[in-house]
């Protein structure tokens, strides 16, 4: 069954931390994005491989938008 990990917050994405096929680890930040001049990182729940990633450097996203799916 495949994760989604979503943005919990509106901002724009300065760092991908993560690349097709990586293993990732629960609490492991996947993306970082740019709120009100702040830097948040955006952690996998739970532990997976990257299946995919929906964003790029630089792409505004909103609260709740997919960023990337773990498998």
């Amino acid at each position: 069954m495949a994760e989604k990990v979503a943005a919990h917050i509106t901002g724009t994405v300065v760092r991908v931390e993560v690349v097709v096929g990586a293993a990732v680890a629960a609490g492991q930040a996947v993306v970082v994005l740019e709120s009100m001049k702040m830097e948040l990182p955006v952690e996998a729940q739970v532990g997976g491989t990257v299946v995919e990633i929906r964003v790029a450097v630089g792409q505004p996203v909103a609260e709740g938008d997919l960023l990337v799916v773990l498998g």
